[in-house]
């Protein structure tokens, strides 16, 4: 049932998160649960595709095939149809079901373009890396009307990191936790801010390779080795260091090794496939 438009096209359980969740970070994406027996779903189905060619892109329409897709229908609480939901950046934001008049199909597409202050951080990413000075300025404004503004917190933490501000950003993190949309990220930040903080008195990596190629019996030479390897982003290498450091000293490995490799797991995401074949050796090496 979906029309030729580039902006319009058919989605199934199996590809649901790639066209919807993720295309929502980048665009709104709305999705038209229906049925080919619907009445309501044809005569809506023209006047939602015109909506979406008249804003030429800046919205997608996905249309759900309800008696093929019905795990789809279920998982989204569908009662009735048509039924019509707009996600943004992975949510679902605002919806409706049966047919709208013509205002109240605009109202709908205008509750579905972001808010000011979201604009206003999308703007702050896009300038870090070319105008970090603004970015920061923006970051603390939003800051200022809201103190756990989530998107504000880790951004501005993302820039006082690359400044090497590692105890502002620590207390700017604390004023969000590890749920929502940006838990991970602040758990990621924490992690990066709990390295740096660890491993700032330590000498530079070349002289602690030789130090402990010098002593390869000294746990502690390869834990100060592993903990500069993470700093410098050497994950990996970072990782077998510590875990070397662990079999030569049981007691450091229980307390100091344990939780720099478990920092490392969050910078590296803690369900990849290093960190799982780590946190195994890691579980082997304590028990």
């Amino acid at each position: 049932m979906a029309g030729k438009s580039a902006f319009v096209f058919e989605v199934t359980q199996a590809d649901f998160d790639e066209k919807v969740l993720k295309k929502s970070h980048e665009v709104p994406v709305v999705v038209d649960f229906w049925a080919p027996w619907c009445g309501p779903c044809r005569a809506l189905t023209p006047i939602l595709e015109a909506a979406i060619e008249k804003r030429k892109g800046a919205v997608v329409l996905a249309k759900v095939n309800t008696d093929e897709e019905q795990s789809l229908a279920m998982q989204f609480g569908i009662e009735g149809i048509p039924h019509v939901v707009g996600f943004r950046k992975g949510h679902p934001v605002v919806q409706f079901t049966g047919l709208l008049q013509e205002e109240q199909m605009t109202e709908f597409f205008d509750r579905l373009q972001p808010t000011e202050a979201e604009k206003q951080m999308d703007n702050a990413v896009a300038l870090e890396k070319s105008n970090p000075a603004e970015a920061e300025k923006i970051y603390r404004a939003a800051l200022e009307k809201k103190s756990d503004q989530e998107d504000a917190v880790v951004g501005l933490a993302r820039l006082l990191i690359a400044q090497k501000k590692f105890d502002e950003a620590s207390d700017i993190l604390n004023r969000i936790g590890s749920a929502g949309d940006f838990g991970a990220e602040a758990d990621k930040l924490r992690a990066v801010v709990w390295l740096n903080l660890q491993a700032k008195d330590l000498p530079g990596e070349e002289e602690l390779h030789k130090k402990a190629q010098t002593n390869p019996k000294s746990a502690q030479a390869k834990f100060d080795l592993g903990c500069v390897q993470a700093v410098n982003g050497k994950t990996s290498e970072a990782l077998e260091t510590l875990y070397q450091a662990g079999l030569l000293d049981h007691k450091l490995a229980t307390a100091r090794v344990k939780d720099t490799m478990v920092k490392i797991f969050f910078v590296i995401g803690v369900r990849s496939e290093l960190a799982d074949a780590y946190r195994a050796k890691l579980t082997s090496m304590l028990y």
